[in-house]
């Protein structure tokens, strides 16, 4: 397969929209005095609009490539949030999500067999 600037726009839109599911989970450990504030505040509007972005740009990326590959790039995401998880929340990697992460790998490569 070459070198296909679609699926690398697709790729940055997976790794914008891990960003965004990590801002997102942080702001659930902050307490806000109001419910108002708890959506309104700098990480759920920058998750959004990070989340926005990603939808953008999955648009884009969708029109010059071919639908197959949009799944297998999209499970890159499940990787990222992991990984984004170990560094900003010290969250540990078990055995379990080791496994999964290694099925979801497994998986990519076959399908591009």
């Amino acid at each position: 397969m070459q070198f296909n600037p679609f699926m690398t726009g697709m790729l940055v839109s997976v790794a914008i929209a891990s960003i965004s599911q990590v801002l997102l989970k942080k702001s659930t450990f902050v307490h806000y005095q109001s419910i108002i504030k708890e959506y309104i505040n700098p990480y759920v509007i920058g998750g959004y609009g990070l989340l926005f972005i990603s939808m953008l740009l999955t648009v884009y990326a969708y029109s010059g490539m071919d639908y197959k590959y949009g799944p297998v790039i999209e499970a890159f995401g499940n990787v990222f949030v992991l990984v984004l998880s170990y560094i900003f929340f010290k969250e540990k990697i078990r055995r379990r999500k080791l496994v999964g992460i290694a099925l979801i790998v497994l998986g990519m490569v076959v399908f591009n067999l």
